[in-house]
């Protein structure tokens, strides 16, 4: 078995002792982002939004192809929110780790381009991966697509740095309490949910989060994240 193999193998055993599937909570503190992070928006922005991630978490998935382009469009490039990604293993983890490395292989301008392509593959991925080499043969469609040859592939695959980057961004995640994805900070903010009667409401920093003196549904869509954000975008600007 090579290096990188063994050190795949301990990628995978890792991440299944410290996180069983996608969902989950937190039951830690969680700090705003940090330096040297992967990031979009201003930094200047007046809300810093962190999410818990994994590229084979299929709730994940569902949040990129309903809400991300709401959030990159009205949000992020509009200068109100500075998104930052922290990557976690959740899921498949080997199908994670691989397809991590391979966002770590483009330019640092094309990553989330690279995140956004294998959400929305994740189900091709997964479908592929029960054949033999049918995984290898997606990830080659994909890196091809984003301009890496096979050979470059390979590289990234191979690289052992690359995969202890991401396994540190896991157990970091995990030390900070993060037991599932995705995850939702704002400006060091955990986004939970709490039930409410016959309903489950939104909490930030264990308060529940009032709109209008109401409160706002748990719900994980375009139109729900976008009244939430507005919100919070206001508030942190009466608090400047």
């Amino acid at each position: 078995m090579s290096v990188t193999r063994r050190f795949f193998t301990a990628v995978t055993m890792t991440a299944s002792l410290a996180l069983a599937a996608c969902g989950g909570g937190s039951n830690g503190s969680i700090d705003s982002a940090g330096a040297n992070e992967r990031s979009l928006g201003s930094a200047d922005a007046p809300v810093t939004m962190i999410e818990y991630a994994s590229v084979s978490c299929g709730h994940c998935a569902t949040f990129h192809e309903e809400v991300w382009d709401t959030l990159e469009t009205d949000f992020i490039s509009t200068g109100q929110i500075r998104f930052v990604m922290r990557e976690m293993l959740s899921g498949e983890p080997r199908l994670a780790a691989a397809g991590f490395a391979l966002a770590h292989c483009v330019s640092d301008d094309r990553y989330f381009d690279m995140i956004s392509l294998l959400m929305q593959q994740q189900r091709a991925i997964f479908q592929a991966a029960s054949q033999p080499g049918g995984a290898r043969r997606q990830y080659v469609a994909i890196a091809r697509s984003m301009g890496l040859s096979e050979s470059e592939m390979d590289t990234c695959l191979n690289d052992e740095s690359i995969y202890q980057s991401i396994l540190d961004s896991h157990e970091r995640a995990g030390e900070a309490g993060i037991t599932g994805t995705p995850r939702f900070v704002f400006n060091g903010q955990l986004l939970d949910s709490e039930r409410d009667g016959n309903r489950s409401v939104f909490t930030l920093g264990g308060n529940v989060v009032l709109i209008d003196g109401e409160p706002v549904d748990a719900i994980v869509d375009a139109e729900t994240f976008s009244r939430l954000i507005n919100h919070l975008v206001q508030q942190a600007s009466s608090e400047g």
